[in-house]
């Protein structure tokens, strides 16, 4: 039997707060994102930032899990045509890492279903090389989560790259959210 006390209450908040940190709760908050005809639930506890870049429609980040010193990044641009396509995009995601032998390292890719969408979702790490244009310094053992999903009026590229712990603690909500993607009108 469970007894309800100082402790037992301890515990219980200690473990809510550690689900809650993660974004994986079940029952946990979502915002909506939307990016062009493309919507989608988020969790609420990844906060909204000034995008860094004019090519960045959106962006939240997320606090880093315990032991990484950096918080991780969720990024969504939007490009009319296609931005150049599927394979192109994921090759050229999977170029900015390498691994151990300084070559590039494996990727998964898998198509998932959204609500009404099919999302072509890329998971790859290593050692994060960004592209020059950002400036942002490189880091060592990195993880990209990444999906597109291609409409009839553009290509969308969502990213979440960020320290391996910190993303591996953020999958499942990453998997969940990709699972909410909606295209449609305005």
């Amino acid at each position: 039997m469970l007894r309800t006390g100082k402790v037992s209450g301890f515990v219980r908040t200690v473990a809510v707060g550690a689900l809650l940190g993660l974004g994986v709760a079940a029952d946990a908050p979502t915002q909506t994102v939307s990016v062009g005809q493309l919507s989608f639930e988020a969790p609420g506890s990844w906060k909204s930032v000034k995008p860094r870049s004019q090519m960045i429609q959106t962006q939240l980040t997320i606090a880093p899990a315990q032991g990484d010193e950096d918080p991780a990044e969720f990024t969504v641009s939007a490009f009319a045509g296609g931005g150049g396509g599927i394979d192109a995009n994921i090759k050229r995601w999977q170029s900015q890492f390498k691994d151990a032998g300084g070559n590039e390292p494996k990727l998964d890719r898998k198509t998932v279903k959204g609500k009404n969408v099919d999302v072509v979702r890329a998971e790859t790490a290593g050692h994060y090389y960004p592209p020059p244009f950002t400036r942002l310094p490189d880091k060592a053992d990195y993880r990209l989560l990444g999906a597109i999903v291609q409409t009839d009026d553009a290509g969308y590229y969502l990213k979440l790259i960020g320290p391996e712990k910190t993303i591996s603690a953020a999958r499942p909500a990453f998997d969940k959210m990709l699972a909410t993607i909606k295209a449609g009108e305005k």
